[in-house]
Order: structure tokens, then sequence, then C-alpha cells
């Protein structure tokens, strides 16, 4: 049996097939589920009486899954597996497809527009540029195909759905975790912050952006500089720091980063700046390299929000259009019928509750060498 993308198809266990396109310009991936039995044209007839004309669409749906970047790990370790895994449970004969972007708004237009093309009957979509976006999901309507934006919203045209964290939330929840713990720690009023924001493309990160904003307006802190990081690049956030350390010296006394990877770039400029004791840095999204910080000390907080709890979300709406039902939101975001999930603050003094006693991290993976002595500390390990 040829494939018709170029790929390679391998035949699994049983009938389960598996199809592996191979990554032009970013990563790509298909993985069907369990294939369709099939019918020779003899066989068909009665099989196909049986089956009810809704049944037979959603078993041979094709769903794709189309993520924005590889910045951060999270959408490899966690979200696509999350989501496939969910999908096999909820539609186990469904096709799924998986493509990442490599942050090139240009890549994931073809991949939208290729993922139709396949047949896709559901895309779930996470932006690469959130304005850019709203022309597919115009696509995608004219051609009576549901698209789920997904972590990050596309104001300019509402999707059918939108799944996510509550990212304005989430904001305003590392913003004020460090402004209360700068205020216990004795450091004056009028002190100053750096603010490092997301990529100014991606309007999930202008919600989280709003969030800072309200917490350290509300705070009696001074802002000293703000910067939005271009594609979330940890490189970028890292070389804004340094000039900062260069312009302010130790007026800095806090930085929120929206991120745990330009937290890292930020934490990386103060090291090599020599800054001892570091300052308060946060984060977001409870990546084992912040989760090492954290336990080292050099990063405050981070946010816990499994991928895999978003990802299952989005793979129950997505059954759900294929039956052709309407899911039922729990709130709406520009004009968007939403489900949002409310995180956890991570810090040093509740990760061992917050990440490895709730399953979310083993000590195997975060406790490396370099880190063992700080998580027998915090009796993450013995």
């Amino acid at each position: 049996m040829g494939d018709p993308t170029n790929g390679e198809l391998s035949e699994g266990r049983g009938c389960i097939r598996t199809i592996r396109l191979k990554a032009v310009a970013g990563a790509t991936r298909i993985d069907g589920g369990d294939e369709m039995k099939r019918f020779t044209l003899a066989g068909t007839a009665l099989a196909a009486a049986l089956m009810s004309s809704t049944a037979f669409a959603q078993e041979a749906a094709t769903v794709a899954f189309l993520m924005p970047d590889q910045a951060s790990t999270r959408y490899e370790e966690h979200d696509w597996p999350g989501f496939e895994a969910a999908m096999k449970e909820l539609c186990a004969d469904c096709t799924l497809i998986y493509q990442n972007a490599n942050a090139d708004v240009a890549l994931q237009q073809q991949q939208f527009n290729s993922v139709i093309a396949q047949g896709a009957k559901v895309i779930v979509l996470d932006p690469v540029d959130s304005a850019a976006a709203a022309a597919l999901v115009e696509i995608a309507k004219a051609q009576d195909v549901k698209v789920i934006a997904y972590d990050r919203p596309i104001p300019a045209t509402p999707a059918d759905f939108y799944v996510s964290f509550d990212n304005e939330g989430i904001g305003y929840a590392i913003a004020k975790s460090l402004v209360d713990h700068m205020k216990a720690s004795g450091i004056a009023d009028g002190s100053g912050v750096l603010e490092i924001n997301g990529s100014p493309t991606d309007a999930a990160a202008g919600l989280i952006r709003d969030g800072i904003h309200r917490a350290l307006d509300e705070s009696a802190y001074e802002k000293l500089a703000e910067y939005d990081t271009p594609d979330w690049a940890p490189p970028k956030a890292q070389e804004w720091t340094a000039g900062q350390i260069t312009r302010f010296g130790d007026k800095i006394t806090g930085i929120v980063a929206a991120n745990d990877g330009t937290a890292g770039g930020a934490i990386a400029a103060l090291k090599a700046a020599g800054v001892n004791p570091l300052p308060p840095v946060t984060g977001n999204d409870a990546t084992i390299a912040a989760l090492q910080l954290i336990i080292a000390g050099d990063q405050y907080n981070t946010i816990s929000k499994p991928s895999e709890i978003v990802a299952k979300a989005a793979a129950e709406v997505a059954v759900t259009f294929l039956k052709g039902e309407t899911p039922t939101p729990e709130t709406t975001l520009y004009d968007t019928p939403s489900k949002l999930f409310v995180p956890a603050v991570v810090t040093r003094e509740n990760i061992k509750e917050l990440i490895f006693d709730a399953g979310i991290q083993t000590a195997d993976e975060v406790c490396t060498a370099e880190y063992a002595d700080a998580c027998k500390e915090l009796g993450i390990t013995n």
C-alpha cells in the first residue's frame, strides 16, 4: 500500500496503522489509530447498513493537532502525547495528524492547508501568530472544518471552541506571588522589578502580560523596564536581561518572567554578570529545568499546569464535534466558547507536594546528581 505523502507506512500489531511523515522545516508526524477494517465490495453492504452514518463519520475521521514551536519542550513531551492518548481512548479508529510549525507562520499556514487536504474534520490549533490565525479559521469555516483554539486564543475571528489554562490568571498569580515574597523578605517599597513577557504575536502571552500588569499595579514596587520576547526565545530574554543589568544594576530586586524559558534566560544573564544573591525570578510551565532551578534556589516560582489536562479537554471537544454535537462551554473569551483551567503556583516551599507527591514529575527525572543534596533537603528524596 503506497503512502501518498511520501512518508513511511508501517503496520503495527493487529490492524493498527502508523504513518510517520518525514520532517521538513519543522517537526511533522502523523499517527493513525486503529485502522478501519477494510471491506471488500462484496462484504461491505451488510456492514454499512448496520453502521449509522454518525458512527461511521466519527470512526473514519481525521483530526489534526498543530503546535506552534519547538522553543518549549512541552509540545513534544506533554501536549501531543496527552492528546494522542486521549484520542485513542475516545476514538480509536480516528486518524491523527501531528505537526509543529517551529515558530514559522508561513509553515503553519502550509500545514493547516495540508491537513485540510488530507481530510481533517477537526483541527486543534495552537497558533504561531494569533492575528494571522484568523485567516486560517476563515478557511476552515468555508470548508466546514471545526477549529479548536488551543492554549493561545484567536481574538479576531472566533474559533469553534477554545481550551486553555486561564492565562491572565497565570500572569496575575506569578506576579502576585513574587510581590508577596518580596514584601515578606523586607524588600523596600519602590524597589525595582523587570518584566519579561512572551511573544508579541501570541495572544495568550498578551493575557499573561495583562495579569502581570494588574499585580504589579496593585503593588508598591516600580517596574523598571518591560520586554516582549520574540518567539518566547530564551536567548532573546537573556540578551535583554543582560542589558538591563548593565543599565540598572542592583536596582533590580525582582524579575517577573512569563514562562520558564524566559526565566531561565534571565537567570543565565544574572549569573553571567556575577549577581549574588540572585533576585527572585518567576516562571510558568513547570519544566524540568525550572523545577531544578527552584530546588536549587535560583528561580522563585513556576506554574504547575500539566498540559495533558488541556490536551485531554481538546480531545473531548474534538470528539464531540465529530459526533455532530455542540460542546458545552464554561465561559466565553473573545466571543469564543471556552473551557479554562486554573493552575497552581509552585515555589520551593510546596514543590514536593504539588509536583512530586502529585505525580507530575518523579525524583528520578528531576533530582539528578547536581540537585541531589537540595532534593534531600526538601524531602523529595531520602
